[in-house]
């Protein structure tokens, strides 16, 4: 049998005191649901260890008694992979794990403890000079515990690759609370298994990850950033591979954006005025980070010749950083702006790079097949194939008849996808949103390899217990 509350509690205050355990609902509150609020459940207790060691002790209590732990970093997550489950959990979050352990510019890393958030790791690599290129929405409270355990994207992953491209080395406190000690920061080493990759993108059901070494870049000089007309996709797609092929590496960004979301945001005055130079129904942010000692990046004339090809057909470059910046929020603020339209359903999916065109026709037709009116409002990382394919609910629509037909749009556009050799889940996780949808679609091997992993680490199951395989 579980045990109760009035057992956990005195227990978790005596590992770490009464100051580092919340168990009163309202104290608990900021904890138990994810940022959309799809899953909420209450936990027996929010444990606050402030050490590795603590964290430790709080394990090496559950393995014995058998009580289940949810990690938790910034509460950031989409997919309900950091918040409880069944009730009877308790969450061990690591935000009170905070600072830095070491960092070494010219060697190009840096160590962090879990709990330091994404925006103080960038300011922490800025003041060494450098660059810690992994930018999300969620930045200023998402935090790297986190940001590992679900193997973060965001918007430079065609130059920088993902969290766990990112990643030299991992801290882990295990479920029996033994420790794992990977934070090596070396380039090279070929001793066996590469075991700190179980770890990023494990989503907490493997253990918790306490500390971790970055990669560190050399910081660019300056940004050209333009803000392009496109005819379409299949335009877009065009131009991606013309300004990589002149820009290579330095193309460090590329989104594509539906003319929908601008003026959802101007509608919902979440912007003060269109950033963009006309209306057009695609458009294109294309950046480029140019380094010390290149000057002129070349944006402007790679655009000037993509114009005589007719791939853009008007568009604005950034002359100011405010300028930037009101590009970049705008491309942010493409799935916010959605809540105030009224209900949405949303897909975090990848394709083949040169898929992307036909992913978004064929998907936004199949979408429209299951409810007629429905405004598909995709956007997102072209460059890497991964878009936010997103579906407002029709104009003048009801929000709870539309999101009655949720399950019949998500398996249409799943269906897409799968046919295309695309992924369900492109950067948010699996959580407890796409448990059974992955038992669907993951290679049956793939999954015996993913169970015995699990049972080889976490033998009792207490971590993060239905998420991920279920």
């Amino acid at each position: 049998m579980p045990l109760s509350k009035d057992q956990i509690v005195p227990a978790l205050i005596t590992l770490l005191g009464a100051d580092s355990v919340r168990f009163e609902e309202a104290e608990m509150e900021g904890y138990l649901a994810e940022p959309r609020r799809r899953f909420k459940t209450s936990a027996r207790a929010v444990a606050l260890p402030r050490t590795v060691a603590e964290v430790q002790a709080v394990m090496e209590w559950a393995h014995e008694v058998g009580v289940h732990v949810v990690p938790q970093a910034g509460n950031t997550g989409l997919v309900g992979g950091q918040v409880p489950l069944y009730g009877d959990e308790v969450i061990v979050s690591v935000s009170r794990l905070g600072g830095t352990r070491h960092v070494d510019a010219a060697a190009g890393h840096m160590t962090l403890n879990a709990g330091t958030t994404l925006e103080e790791a960038h300011r922490i690599a800025e003041a060494a000079g450098m660059l810690f290129p992994l930018y999300i929405a969620s930045q200023g409270s998402a935090r790297i515990g986190g940001v590992l355990g679900s193997n973060a994207g965001g918007v430079q992953v065609l130059s920088y690759g993902t969290a766990r491209e990112l990643c030299l080395g991992v801290e882990a406190v295990l479920a029996d609370g033994s420790i794992y000690n990977g934070l090596g920061s070396l380039r090279k080493d070929n001793t066996g298994y590469d075991l700190k990759d179980l770890f990023v993108g494990s989503e907490g059901t493997l253990g918790i990850i306490t500390a971790a070494t970055l990669k560190l870049f050399p910081k660019p000089d300056h940004h050209e950033t333009a803000l392009l007309n496109v005819a379409g996709p299949e335009a877009a797609l065009a131009l991606f591979t013309r300004l990589r092929e002149r820009a290579g590496s330095t193309l460090t960004a590329f989104e594509l954006m539906p003319r929908i979301g601008f003026d959802f945001q101007l509608k919902h005055k979440m912007i003060a005025q269109d950033p963009t130079a006309e209306r057009s129904d695609w458009y294109v942010l294309a950046e480029i980070s140019v380094p010390r000692g290149m000057g002129d990046g070349g944006l402007a004339a790679m655009l000037e010749t993509a114009m005589e090809a007719g791939l853009v057909g008007n568009g604005v470059m950034a002359e100011s950083l405010a300028q930037r910046e009101a590009f970049w929020t705008a491309r942010e603020q493409m799935s916010e702006v959605q809540s105030k339209e009224g209900a949405s359903i949303k897909h975090d999916v990848s394709v083949p790079v040169a898929a992307v065109p036909e992913l978004i026709a064929r998907g936004s037709a199949a979408a429209k097949a299951v409810v007629p009116g429905i405004r598909p409002v995709p956007f997102g990382h072209l460059g890497d194939g991964n878009i936010h394919f997103n579906f407002s609910v029709p104009e003048g629509g009801d929000n709870a008849e539309f999101m009655a037909r949720d399950e019949a749009v998500h398996a249409a556009i799943y269906k897409v996808v799968l046919e295309m050799g695309g992924s369900i889940s492109a950067e948010h996780g699996i959580g407890q949103l796409k448990t059974a949808l992955l038992k669907e679609v993951k290679d049956p091997t793939a999954l015996k390899m993913m169970r015995a992993i699990k049972s080889a680490l976490d033998p009792k199951g207490i971590l993060n217990p239905g998420k991920m395989l279920g």
